[in-house]
Parts: structure tokens; C-alpha cells; sequence
């Protein structure tokens, strides 16, 4: 399916004079791409309170739009798409301050961020990280990789803090910075082939080299299946992480990222019923399995959240 079609970020204007129209309009605009990208984390959404979905769309469609302008193909050369991405984050740091923007998806954005009152540094952040990725084809360790997912992963788990609203955020940030880091590197695993055809890894070279494992090859052989099973465990034991600061979320968040939770680890169930060949076909959950985790979840008793030592 195409890409939603993207504005010119360089003729980003902020006022406070755009309409509620607009406004509902760009919320709208998150939310269908939040639908048509991120369909896995956006059935766990629905399952949030109807008044606090639209924040998570607006986050999601800052994320997406603003991978588009790295990524999608006929806009321009590396230094073009720098400077929109630069654009972008110029307005985005204009519209806070001004407490508004008329650009077609920073609206929505601007309007969360002034209503949850979340740190505008974070975003900063997670702009840092797409730069990244204009120039940064490979990381060497495990922990250079998480330097750039500080901002394109971790990140993203402490902006939804606020629309979760756990009653310590600080006990819960570091759960929420798991979480999103086990997000981003189950995507990475299932992702490899993509990637490729991008021009980049997100697997530390080390770890490939160390079980002679090369995705470059785009075959499951044996050394390709051993450093998988190796990175599939990583990622668990990072999920088991998060689930500590599940833990400390209202009951109703706490069912929700659960499901979210569940479903992205049963990606890696799936890249292991296939024996780790992900270059073959992408591992998939099919909706009717997301809509039935997230009723499930629902559902289910939530033990209260847990107190603060």
C-alpha cells in the first residue's frame, strides 16, 4: 500500500489561529497512519480510554512521517532529506513554542505534547536518531545499537508515560524504555530483509561475526539460524524487563501494553515456528489473533499497581 502522501515540511507555518477543523483533520491524518503502519501496536491502542487513543495516534504519526522523510524513495539525495527532516524538527520546536502549528500532522503532535505536558527534549531525542539514519549504516556492538535506539525506541516508551499515567512515572520508566527497545529490535530481526534492501543492519556486526552469520546472504543457513535463536533470546529478556514496568501502570494501561507486549513477542514465535527465515516471507500476526489478544487482555483481572517501595 502507498505511503500517505507526504507534505513539504519547509513550508511549515505555526500560528494559533488554525481551526478545530484542522486539528481534528491532522489527528485523523496520525491515525490512518498509525493504521496502515503500525497495525500491530495500533490494535493494542484501541483497547485504551476513546479520549487518550488520539495522543498515541499523534505520537505514532510523528514516528512515521518523519521515517518517511528518511526513507521513502523519490525525495531527493541525502542532504535533501536532512533538510526536511531538519525542517521538521524546526517546526516542531517552533509550533511548541508558539503552543500551535498548522502543518498536517505536527497540529496533532504540538496539541498532545501542550495538553500531556511532555518534556519537547524527548522529541529532540528521537529526531537526533532519524538523523542517524541519513548517514549510520551499521553498528558494531550491541551497545552503539542502543545508543541510536535511545532515541528511536526508548525514547518513545517515556512519551507514552504521560497518556498512560502511572502513578510514579519515574518507577515506570525504565520498564517503558524496555519495552519500546524490545519493540524496535523484534522489528529489527523480522525486518532484516527489508532493511537490506535499504542499505542498512541493525544486528550487531559482532554477534554476526561471532557465529559467522551473514544477512547479506539472505539464507537461513546454520550460522544465520544460531545467531537469530541468540538474538531472539536477547530480546525476551528484555521484554522481561518491561514487564516490571507494566507492573507499576493503572490497571487499564497495564492490560493494554500487555497486549501490546504479547503480541510483538508472538512475532518472535512465529520467526521461530518458520526456523528463523526471515528473508523467505515477514513474520506476521494476523488481526483477527490481534483483536482476540487485546479482548483477552480486557478481560482478564489486573492485579493493582504495584507500590513504591
Amino acid at each position: 500500500m502507498a505511503a500517505e502522501p507526504l507534505a513539504r515540511p519547509a513550508g511549515v507555518r505555526t500560528s494559533r489561529t488554525g481551526t478545530a477543523r484542522d486539528l481534528r483533520d491532522s489527528y485523523a491524518r496520525c491515525q490512518r497512519l498509525h493504521r496502515r503502519h503500525g497495525t500491530t501496536y495500533y490494535w493494542a491502542t484501541r483497547a485504551l480510554p476513546r479520549a487518550d487513543q488520539p495522543a498515541v495516534h499523534a505520537l505514532y504519526g510523528l514516528c512515521r512521517y518523519a521515517d518517511e522523510l528518511v526513507d521513502a524513495p523519490g525525495l531527493g539525495d541525502v542532504h535533501e532529506r536532512s533538510a526536511r527532516l531538519d525542517a521538521l524538527r524546526d517546526g516542531f520546536v517552533v509550533g511548541v513554542d508558539a503552543g500551535a502549528s498548522d502543518h498536517p500532522i505536527l497540529a496533532a503532535v504540538v496539541d498532545t505534547v501542550t495538553t500531556l505536558d511532555i518534556d519537547p527534549d524527548l522529541f529532540l531525542r528521537f529526531f537526533r536518531s532519524m538523523r542517524m539514519d541519513l548517514s549510520v549504516t551499521r553498528y558494531r556492538t550491541h551497545a552503539d545499537l542502543e545508543r541510536y535506539m535511545d532515541g528511536s525506541a526508548a525514547v518513545i516508551g517515556e512519551l507514552m508515560l504521560p497518556v498512560l499515567r502511572p502513578p510514579d512515572p519515574e518507577a515506570a520508566r525504565d520498564g517503558a524504555r524496555a519495552l519500546g527497545t524490545a519493540f524496535q529490535l523484534t522489528n529489527f530481526l523480522r525486518d532484516v530483509d527489508e532493511d537490506l534492501d535499504r542499505g542498512r543492519i541493525y544486528l550487531p556486526l559482532e554477534d554476526l561475526e561471532r557465529f559467522g552469520a551473514d544477512p547479506r546472504r539472505r539464507v537461513a543457513d546454520e550460522a544465520w539460524v544460531a545467531f537469530s535463536r541468540f538474538q531472539v533470546a536477547r530480546i525476551r529478556s528484555i521484554y522481561a524487563q518491561a514487564d516490571a514496568g507494566i507492573a507499576r501502570l493503572p490497571p487499564r494501561s497495564a492490560r493494554v501494553m500487555r497486549a501490546a507486549r504479547r503480541l510483538y513477542a508472538g512475532i518472535l514465535d512465529r520467526i521461530e515456528v518458520a526456523d528463523h527465515d526471515v528473508f523467505a516471507a515477514r513474520a506476521r500476526v494476523a488481526t483477527p489473533i490481534k483483536l482476540g489478544v487485546v479482548a483477552r487482555e480486557m478481560l482478564r483481572p489486573v492485579p493493582p499497581s504495584r507500590p513504591v517501595a
